[in-house]
């Protein structure tokens, strides 16, 4: 409706219906017959508490802390809940899926274990992992000076003040009420390869050695990009600067890029290990790193020494990569063609007893893909038998060379998270999909079918924070940022007779 005035006359214009609100409505959008019964655990990103669902979206359960999440949420068969939770002060580590804080939180909601990892050395952040003997694996930053990362090899250009944040995985055996004891580790910095400098260590070639990490592989890159898509590399590292994405020291060049450079930024967080996961059939860990983009398994039945060297545990190969997969060119095994994951989250083994079991399935959120850019779920089926471990072709990178199952949308870019996210396989066959920027959360079937879809009403409360530290230019507190108050790391599906809901009476609030 619009009014005109003309001298004296007003004109009332009728333009028909006026167009609904854009924003979607929030809550359950979808439940058709064929989604997995259960309920759906999730701790939205700008608020202190982690909820559970039914399947017609009415919350039944809620625990609440003070503390924003530090990503990852587990519901214990004791009916316990594992919380990340954020450690805003830490004194070195910022970024995107800060933590430094675990709480395990009974049925209540009393904290009944606190185990706290942030200080100017390490910094627990994004995931943790349950393990079947009561133990709990943590991905954690650790500190490295510019100095140190010099005599590892690292390119001078790609090291700034900050030094270097290279991942660790700690398995911590809880001590209640309050800290943990590190009963096995693994760290990124003990597994390098580089082959700038013969004087300093690890020097070899890079293609020869994919069961180590290469030192400076996250700036292996493709030919120069074209202008367009140094525009749009532009943009995504805005948004993921604003999330507090790129660590470290972030100060422009000194000398401007030439026309047609790949742009360069130096980081302190140069793996931004997202998820980890067990597999307890086999004893291995399973990663997910995005500045790398790709997966890595490693063998936990090494010894802590054995993790730290290249033989040992029942591979024999102690802690080196037993496989990597998502992007060949981080160790001169592939192009550009040959990438498969973008930014990826959520890696997890399909557990016994699913539809496709031993699989891998990962969330590709798709960012940089060369077509379009999309998010899918993709399922892996790996070249791995028990008896001799994984296989691959000497000169080759390692397999699949095609995926099991994937999901995108008919219109791939309706779907479309380039950051936090996950999917879980159900029993049915179904997998369950939070594409976590937007809060949402459905359920498709091996078809693609979508017969379950909740959009998150919940957050806000609680800003978004990505660390005290901030860089002396540019960062997180710099500019707005993309989390949305729904935005959510990411859902779970619990069945209904899952152990921890047993004598428990679950109510619609």
């Amino acid at each position: 409706m619009i009014f005109l005035e003309f001298g004296s006359t007003l004109l009332l214009l009728l333009l028909g219906p006026q167009e609904a609100p854009t924003t979607p409505q929030r809550g359950l959008r979808i439940h058709e017959d064929g989604a997995f019964p259960g309920y759906t655990l999730f701790a939205p990103l700008q608020t202190g508490s982690t909820f559970l669902i039914d399947m017609e979206g009415s919350v039944v359960h809620e625990w609440k802390t003070p503390y924003g999440p530090g990503a990852s949420v587990y519901l214990l068969g004791n009916g316990h809940l594992l919380r990340c939770t954020r450690v805003d002060d830490n004194p070195r580590f910022w970024g995107g899926g800060i933590g430094g804080r675990v709480l395990e939180l009974d049925w209540e909601g009393n904290v009944v274990w606190t185990y706290v990892l942030s200080d100017e050395e390490h910094s627990q952040h994004h995931d943790i992992e349950p393990l079947p003997n009561g133990n709990v694996l943590v991905i954690a930053w650790e500190y490295l000076s510019r100095e140190e990362t010099l005599r590892l090899g690292r390119d001078p250009d790609l090291v700034a003040d900050e030094g270097l944040w290279p991942d660790a995985i700690f398995e911590v055996e809880p001590v209640r009420p309050e800290g943990g004891r590190i009963l096995w580790e693994w760290h990124a910095k003990d597994h390098l390869i580089q082959d700038r400098d013969p004087g300093l260590p690890n020097f070899g070639s890079i293609s020869d050695h994919p069961e180590r990490l290469d030192v400076n592989g996250d700036r292996r890159t493709a030919p120069p990009p074209s202008e367009e898509e140094r525009r749009k590399l532009a943009e995504q590292e805005e948004q993921l600067r604003a999330l507090g994405y790129v660590g470290g020291d972030a100060e422009p060049e000194e000398e401007p890029m030439e026309k047609g450079d790949a742009p360069r930024e130096r980081r302190g967080d140069w793996l931004h290990t997202n998820s980890v996961d067990y597999d307890p059939i086999n004893d291995l860990v399973l990663m997910s790193t995005p500045h790398f983009d790709e997966i890595w398994i490693v063998d936990h039945s090494t010894t802590t020494a054995e993790a730290a060297a290249g033989r040992g545990g029942r591979r024999g190969k102690g802690g080196d990569l037993l496989w990597r997969w998502g992007n060949p060119r981080r160790f001169e095994l592939g192009g550009e063609a040959d990438q498969r994951l973008f930014g990826q989250h959520d890696a997890q083994w399909i557990e016994a007893g699913l539809p496709g079991e031993g699989h891998v399935l990962v969330f590709n959120n798709g960012s940089g893909r060369p077509e379009k850019e999309f998010s899918s779920a993709d399922e892996l089926a790996l070249p791995f038998d028990p008896a001799h471990g994984f296989a691959r072709e000497p000169g080759r990178s390692f397999g699949p060379t095609a995926l099991a199952w994937t999901y995108s949308a008919p219109n791939p870019e309706d779907f479309y998270s380039f950051f936090i996210s996950g999917c879980q396989r159900l029993p049915n066959g179904n997998t369950l999909i939070c594409s976590g920027k937007q809060g949402r959360f459905f359920e498709v079937t091996k078809e693609g079918r979508i017969v379950w879809e909740y959009l998150n009403p919940f957050g806000g409360e609680i800003p978004a924070s990505f660390g005290g530290a901030a860089p002396r230019r540019g960062g997180p507190h710099d500019g707005p940022s993309p989390v949305e108050p729904v935005s959510t790391f990411r859902a779970t599906r619990i069945p209904l007779d899952h152990p921890a809901l047993a004598g428990w009476k679950l109510e619609k609030r």
